[in-house]
């Protein structure tokens, strides 16, 4: 039995439907075990089918266990509808966060009287918060490179060289290894460091300033996100002491994390350690999030979620402060939530 259906089944039950349609690839990824391309998965209690085209057919047969893949011809909605009367599926869940308004009409107007649609949200995501020991062993591989890649650019990032330079020296290490980016990598250097997401510049690198540098390695469909900072020359004391106050917040936010702690309070650790220095208007965004097949899943770490962190999550912790057109300092690490505590298993703390 398929692990993550049996315990997606069980959630049927909970929420009293009597299956699920599950449209999104990367859910479909998770619960088939194999790459999926515009396929979905109908789960029953009893039984699951992976429902796609002529074009993946045959693959999909050749990989799948325990789920019965079924090809349609025309419409997919009329397979689907088909598959629910045969297995006597009366209450069809679906997620609305993965459906535009046009093609949920087109469900609707195929759907039979005899079955009725609910919204059953986020109940794939919220297995996929907690990771197994196979996904972290992905993870933990792809950190192995992605720690590889920041020790090769370290020697580069200095002065005279342009944003631009370092972000093809981090495609050119990713490529030789087989491996791709979880985002477009984030450098910059100086008052570009201010700007949370800045987009690579071909500005030119220079003395005495911070460079920011927040990439990830995507490793068979894991992902990694670390920010680094890099500092150049003589650092100013404003620019040392934001970075020691970051550094500070990270470490008690950290401090924080165990099984069945409330989300909020790791995030209000980092934010009110930042309020007694008087930095929390300089950081504006959340404490971190979730990390697995997508660089951004559940859990949000902010201070407005009031539901408690689980072992088995894995997390960024990402405090920042950014003074506008001057410079921005983020520190982040990968956190794994433990029974009694956490692993930092991005194995730095700053």
């Amino acid at each position: 039995m398929n692990s993550r259906i049996k315990k997606l089944q069980e959630q049927l039950a909970v929420r009293k439907i009597d299956g699920l349609l599950v449209t999104d690839d990367i859910n479909v990824s998770y619960l088939s075990r194999i790459n999926a391309s515009e396929s979905w998965l109908l789960v029953t209690p009893n039984k699951t089918f992976y429902i796609t085209d002529f074009r993946y057919i045959h693959e999909v047969r050749k990989s799948l266990r325990r789920i019965q893949a079924i090809q349609y011809a025309v419409s997919i909605f009329d397979t689907v509808f088909e598959l629910a009367a045969k297995h006597s599926v009366k209450t069809l869940g679906y997620d609305e966060c993965h459906w535009t308004l046009s093609r949920f009409k087109g469900l609707k107007q195929r759907c039979p009287k005899s079955v009725k649609l609910v919204a059953a949200n986020q109940l794939v995501e919220s297995l996929r918060e907690i990771k197994e020991t196979t996904e972290l062993n992905l993870v933990r591989a792809g950190l192995d490179i992605h720690q590889q890649a920041l020790k090769y650019i370290k020697k580069f990032i200095k002065p005279g060289v342009s944003e631009v330079e370092i972000l093809k020296r981090l495609e050119g290490f990713t490529r030789l290894r087989d491996v791709g980016f979880s985002f477009p990598p984030i450098v910059a250097s100086g008052p570009n460091s201010s700007y949370p997401h800045a987009h690579v510049s071909p500005r030119k690198i220079k003395n005495n300033e911070p460079v920011l540098l927040d990439m990830g390695v995507d490793f068979k469909g894991y992902k990694t996100d670390l920010t680094r900072m890099f500092f150049l020359g003589k650092i100013s004391n404003l620019v040392k002491d934001a970075r020691d106050h970051v550094a500070e917040a990270q470490r008690r936010a950290i401090e924080c994390i165990r099984d069945g702690v409330e989300i909020a309070v790791v995030d209000e650790a980092a934010r009110n350690y930042l309020k007694s220095k008087k930095l929390d208007k300089y950081f504006g965004h959340a404490l971190g999030h979730g990390v697995g097949l997508e660089i951004h899943e559940g859990p949000k770490l902010h201070h407005t979620v009031r539901r408690p962190l689980r072992a088995g999550m894995l997390v960024t912790i990402e405090p920042a402060v950014y003074f506008p057109h001057k410079f921005g300092i983020r520190l982040e690490e990968m956190v794994l939530v433990k029974k009694k505590g956490y692993e930092v298993i991005s194995g730095h703390i700053n």
